[in-house]
């Protein structure tokens, strides 16, 4: 259950996004809006979906509920409980472990005072290990909500989760001095403005 005797339904809001979800596929195929309902739906309840969701949207699609909890299963964007309000999502994969994410993690571990899959007491944070966050060039990364924090040190890591309990502002992307993912340092080839008369 979601935690509230309320049963659960999309607010007016979710209800205008869905529709626009639905109404991307042809007369009949509104199944194929699974994922980004189910997105919104766990969105409207504090990032995470409840068995009586997944029933909500299999009846809100016309499909059966094994086919949602499937798609909701299979996916780990989607939670299956409740998170924080900050879910530190750390990529573990080759090219970020490569680049320290084990260092990381284990400075997310120490000063939140929690294991992977844990919540902190106060609710603010969970942490959890992904699989390819997608930002290989910029490892480590780490995905907080709909941001990625990348070219991470534990220092900087630390600094970011400080920010963050602070309510102060942070700022996505390249945690270095690096333009979105060209390479570190000032450019080496065409540095010359290309175009210009000779």
């Amino acid at each position: 259950m979601s935690g509230n005797a309320e049963k659960f339904e999309f607010s007016s809001e979710t209800a205008a996004s869905a529709e626009m979800h639905v109404a991307k596929y042809p007369a009949g195929k509104q199944q194929s809006a699974v994922m980004p309902i189910l997105d919104l739906a766990q969105r409207q309840n504090s990032g995470w979906l409840t068995q009586e969701i997944i029933e909500y949207i299999a009846d809100y699609l016309g499909m059966a509920p094994m086919k949602v909890l499937e798609v909701a299963t299979f996916y780990t964007m989607y939670n299956h409980k409740p998170v924080g309000k900050h879910h530190v999502q750390v990529c573990g994969t080759t090219p970020c472990w490569l680049r320290g994410s084990d260092d990381i993690m284990n400075a997310c571990k120490k000063h939140l005072g929690i294991e992977k899959g844990e919540t902190t007491a106060d609710g603010l944070f969970t942490l959890s290990e992904v699989e390819c966050a997608g930002a290989c060039v910029n490892a480590p990364v780490v995905a907080i909500g709909d941001d990625y924090f990348e070219d991470l040190s534990p220092e900087s890591m630390i600094e970011l989760l400080n920010k963050l309990k602070n309510g102060e502002a942070v700022q996505a992307g390249p945690q270095i001095d690096r333009q979105t993912s060209a390479p570190i340092g000032k450019a080496t080839s065409l540095t010359d403005f290309v175009g210009k008369e000779t």
